[in-house]
């Protein structure tokens, strides 16, 4: 189920958030980040990408994510991102991000 597309599931889903993000206490600082005028999708992204940084690999920024859309209506479905604890494996990322097809 696409996080863009489903974000009212995901929202009353409480544990599959927690679950996901390894934080009983998400619900808050989603309502902080909201209040920022933070997008959900942005908000999943960036709290898993700390998530992450608390396992020693490097986080990613959110513009660094690449966006997937649905080939029908170009819609977004989700956003593709590398964790790696070596700077080497996004030089490879960058090269292939690059590349056209």
């Amino acid at each position: 189920m696409p996080i863009a597309l489903e974000l009212i599931t995901y929202t009353r889903s409480q544990r599959k958030v927690a679950e996901f993000l390894d934080s009983p206490d998400w619900r808050a600082q989603w309502t902080r980040a909201e209040s920022s005028g933070i997008a959900f999708p942005r908000f999943l992204a960036e709290a898993f990408s700390q998530s992450m940084e608390t396992l020693r690999y490097i986080g990613q920024p959110f513009y660094k994510m690449k966006e997937v859309k649905s080939p029908e209506k170009n819609l977004p479905l989700y956003r593709l991102a590398l964790f790696s604890r070596h700077d080497r494996a996004y030089s490879l990322w960058n090269e292939v991000s690059e590349v056209q097809h």
